[in-house]
């Protein structure tokens, strides 16, 4: 059966990639067979889905100088806007690691079995459904089922097919007994905060699913509320779960080793950091998100602590509720095991 999705074209910062969907690019990588390429064995290239606050560890490594004190010398740094984009880009070379959340790296396990997941970032689902001010519905506090029925037949915004923003609203619709691809509208917006939030305030959308600050900066501006927010509890299955996080393939893992050990080194610095120095973790958060109002920022100022994780290392219940969630939503057909997916190195 068709799926019921709504198109709005952007900008991107790769824009060749734009309007393919996760399984069409993966699909395309896959066909070229061969294992994953490596580029230049003397930089690391990094590339991120967006600026949201799950990546916020990689900017505050950068600009205290972990990175660099770690040995690691940083070539590209490219903001990809989906997780397609993000994994295509890795599986061709033009990035080593890929900061996206678990759904894209089931993804390109899906096509490429020596994929694996490197890093945990954040620990907590960050993707929140965020409504108008206006929103015909149960209020923020009743049961969450009720409020998951007043989404059936809205024209949601998520960041893209295949993405942990359409992921939650998979899980939540399947709770209610309800198909989120067939009993709303999803409309993929891509990744930037100006193109989500404007759709909700012109009404092009009646509701987001989207990762923070996105809600946080919808109130900010009088302009929606966060509805349901798995990171604040609205969510008990995902509590926990791995969300953020880095992924490569094992040819980088085995060409660029001292310089992956080192990229885990620099993260495990910026979060620790983000929890000693909420000064200056206050001062990069301004600059990493820049523009954003200082109401919004201190209101994920509080929030950083509770998601982000303790270190880079992932522990085998935050992952294998990861892999229960996209087992039990479709979104990942035969997710690896623990042992076989996390390297050691990067275990708890």
């Amino acid at each position: 059966m068709s799926i019921n999705r709504t198109a709005i074209t952007r900008r991107t910062l790769l824009g060749s990639a734009v309007g393919l969907s996760t399984a069409a690019l993966l699909a395309g990588c896959a066909k070229k067979g061969g294992a994953a390429s490596v580029s230049d064995t003397g930089i690391l290239n990094v590339g991120q889905i967006s600026d949201s606050v799950a990546f916020f560890p990689l900017h505050v490594a950068e600009q205290q100088g972990f990175f660099e004190a770690n040995g690691v010398k940083l070539g590209e740094r490219p903001r990809l806007g989906t997780g397609a984009k993000l994994a295509a880009a890795l599986k061709s070379g033009a990035i080593d690691l890929a900061a996206g959340v678990t759904t894209d790296a089931f993804n390109l396990y899906e096509v490429d079995k020596t994929a694996r997941l490197t890093a945990g970032l954040v620990t907590e689902y960050y993707v929140d459904v965020v409504v108008g001010n206006d929103f015909a519905g149960p209020a923020e506090q009743a049961p969450l089922n009720d409020r998951v029925s007043a989404l059936v037949g809205k024209k949601i915004g998520i960041t893209g097919p295949g993405s942990g923003t359409e992921a939650l609203l998979v899980h939540l619709f399947q709770q209610i007994g309800k198909d989120a691809n067939k009993d709303a509208t999803l409309v993929n917006l891509g990744a930037a905060t100006t193109a989500a939030v404007g759709a909700l305030k012109s009404k092009q959308v009646d509701a987001l699913s989207f990762f923070q600050p996105i809600g946080q900066v919808a109130a900010g501006e009088g302009t929606g509320k966060i509805y349901i927010s798995p990171q604040r509890g609205d969510v008990p299955s995902l509590a926990g779960v791995v969300h953020g996080c880095v992924f490569s393939t094992t040819a980088v893992l085995d060409a660029k080793k001292t310089m992956v050990d080192g990229f885990n080194k620099s993260m495990d610095r910026a979060l620790q950091f983000i929890r000693q120095d909420k000064d200056t973790t206050r001062t990069l958060l301004k600059s990493y998100l820049q523009g954003t109002p200082d109401g919004v920022i201190d209101s994920l100022l509080a929030l950083l602590p509770e998601e982000m994780s303790a270190s880079h290392a992932i522990s085998q219940a935050a992952y294998d509720k990861s892999k229960d969630f996209h087992m039990q939503t479709g979104l990942a057909k035969n997710p690896p095991d623990f042992a076989t997916f996390v390297p050691q190195a990067s275990q708890a």
